[in-house]
């Protein structure tokens, strides 16, 4: 079966990766009247700044601490702390993030599918990357009991290399991983098919951060 986890854990975050960026940009040069968040706040703004606030505040730090987590050399911050103690700080700081991203994004899918207004200017797309999400980070939320169960940091030290080995092109990537639990694999794939069906939905807006929106200038306003 190494085959199967060669091209699942070798070939396939290439693919992913490759179809992310590229069709990203395909679709900004085409199509950037598509090129937004579609956001659903004027057809219903009950309970809605509550959940987007939980899931994006959460899903935000998900993000960065699986960048920073698994993309950190071992050797940059060994002097510091271990990687048993890392390990357990991700728990505890990703747990808490998990558990606001899960429930903003139950909160955002109960009321794209329950609010008739919003559901009826929903798309497929909308509702399927929102189930995808939820679905990841159910995953994420599940892998916690199994990282408990071996604080030494040995599974870390292996999904870290396995990133790390994707990151610099280096052969044999897949053999990092080959031998964790399913549980992780599943929370691996099922991130990596995000980065894929990212370019087709309106997940492209996190590509616009509105970063000059601090630099602007203020804008007068008079009443007549």
């Amino acid at each position: 079966m190494s085959y199967i986890n060669d091209l699942l854990f070798g070939v396939y975050p290439y693919i992913a990766g490759a179809t992310f960026l590229i069709a990203s940009w395909i679709r900004y040069d085409r199509e950037q009247f598509t090129w937004r968040a579609s956001s659903s706040q004027m057809l219903s703004s009950k309970g809605f700044r509550r959940a987007s606030v939980l899931f994006h505040v959460g899903v935000l730090f998900i993000f960065f601490g699986h960048l920073v987590g698994l993309l950190t050399p071992h050797w940059v911050y060994e002097p510091f702390i271990s990687s048993g103690n890392k390990q357990l700080l991700a728990i505890l700081s990703g747990g808490a993030a998990g558990i606001a991203c899960w429930v903003g994004a139950f909160l955002l899918l109960r009321r794209r599918l329950g609010d008739a207004r919003v559901r009826a200017t929903s798309t497929k797309a909308d509702i399927f990357i929102l189930v995808l999400l939820f679905v990841q980070v159910t995953l994420g939320l599940l892998t916690i009991p199994f990282s408990l169960g071996h604080l030494d940091g040995s599974v870390m030290l292996k999904l870290a290399a396995w990133a790390q080995s994707l990151a610099t092109l280096q052969s044999g990537a897949a053999a990092h991983i080959a031998d964790v639990s399913l549980i992780y694999k599943l929370h691996i794939l099922v991130g990596l098919t995000m980065f894929i069906v990212f370019p087709f939905t309106r997940m492209v807006h996190i590509w616009s951060v509105p970063v000059k929106y601090f630099g602007r200038s203020y804008q007068v306003v008079r009443t007549r």
